[in-house]
């Protein structure tokens, strides 16, 4: 079981002081996080891909190389990779450059992303969103997995004869989580490749979750990935914590309030209610979390949103030392108790290069008995 934090990069004023941080400062931030965030001992550190205020990450894998170089173990992934108005080729250089200088710590989400106006800024239709994920992905696909490739689609120019470098690190493609928060179409496709499927449950009740997630279950299995409850699963989550509950809602309910994202709606007490939101102590934390198996079925990636709505810095970083000191090892107890042997851990690296030597052994057994 994999747990960490994932940013959306919002440059968001702090409601209780006024001040705004500047894009350098918000962008600093993140980078000290990510170091925080393997301190603390998480597994993953993922950002956001943004192309519009109040966000500032709109080049992740230039933060994540960055970040690469200033950690050691933590996996660095996206929170998510626009897949509908990136090029599939200049996603399948930049995140094989990002696996050489990671050695390999490196995944992908790719999504559709929620800000409409972001289509026609990069040359695409809003309403070609489905299918341009679709495509996109077919392609980039084959770019990480064929030396050479030839390719003529609805949405980009042919390629003749191309090759897209550098090559996948040990030739093993980075692992691919699709993520979506409402589209059964992308679930779907995450079952169709026996890729994983994030679901990003951080806005909607739980029900909603549970129809795309058993979806993509059934669909994994329709496919022959495996048994349904083997398909791989993440989910997101969003915390505030302090030694005592009252304490926590009394600090966060000012940046909740003002937040830009779910500021101005319902109340806190009705978003914890209805949401995975969770705002107490470390205990009321575990209790929350350790429960989603019993909503989702057992699965393999924990993220949670911490540093939004314009919380400092070092309120922050307070924040990580408590999820990683003492709501993470309880957490990683809880969920491997009475864990099926059959259900896999995420994949990593380490963990598809060595699937696919044993795969590159059977097959050159049968390749041999066949010459005799």
């Amino acid at each position: 079981m994999q747990f960490g934090i994932f940013t959306v990069g919002d440059l968001t004023t702090n409601p209780t002081t006024g001040r705004t941080p500047t894009e350098h400062d918000r962008i600093t931030a993140m980078v000290a996080i990510a170091v925080k965030a393997e301190e603390v001992g998480l597994d993953v550190f993922a950002a956001g891909e943004h192309h519009n205020p109040p966000f500032v990450p709109s080049s992740p894998t230039t933060l994540l190389g960055y970040i690469a170089a200033k950690t050691e173990r933590i996996i660095l992934s996206t929170s998510t990779t626009l897949i509908t108005t990136n090029d599939p080729v200049k996603i399948a250089e930049d995140f094989a450059m990002l696996q050489h200088v990671s050695d390999g710590r490196v995944d992908l989400m790719l999504g559709r992303g929620n800000t409409g106006p972001v289509y026609p800024w990069f040359g695409q239709n809003l309403r070609q969103g489905i299918p341009l994920a679709l495509e996109n992905y077919a392609l980039l696909r084959r770019l990480w997995r064929e030396e050479s490739v030839d390719w003529e689609g609805q949405f980009r120019t042919p390629l003749q004869n191309f090759t897209a470098t550098p090559r996948p690190l040990d030739g093993v493609p980075p692992f691919v989580w699709h993520g979506s928060i409402r589209s059964p179409e992308i679930a779907e496709q995450a079952a169709y490749y026996g890729d994983g499927f994030f679901a990003n449950n951080i806005f909607w009740p739980k029900e909603h979750y549970q129809k795309l997630i058993g979806l993509y279950r059934a669909r994994f299995e329709h496919y022959g990935h495996g048994a349904a409850d083997q398909a791989i699963v993440g989910l997101g989550g969003q915390v505030f914590m302090r030694a005592k509950s009252q304490d926590a809602v009394d600090e966060f309910r000012p940046y909740f309030d003002n937040a830009p994202v779910y500021g101005h709606g319902p109340s806190l007490e009705d978003f914890t209610e209805q949401t995975p939101l969770t705002v107490g102590s470390p205990q009321q934390i575990i209790d929350r979390y350790a429960g989603m198996r019993d909503f989702f079925g057992d699965y393999q990636r924990q993220l949670f949103l911490m540093d939004h709505a314009g919380l400092p810095l070092k309120t922050v970083l307070e924040q990580l030392d408590i999820l990683g000191g003492e709501v993470v090892p309880v957490l990683r107890r809880e969920l491997e108790k009475n864990r099926p042997a059959h259900v896999p851990e995420a994949p990593t690296h380490a963990s598809l290069t060595a699937a696919a030597s044993a795969t590159a052994r059977v097959s050159a057994r049968v390749a041999e008995s066949r010459a005799r």
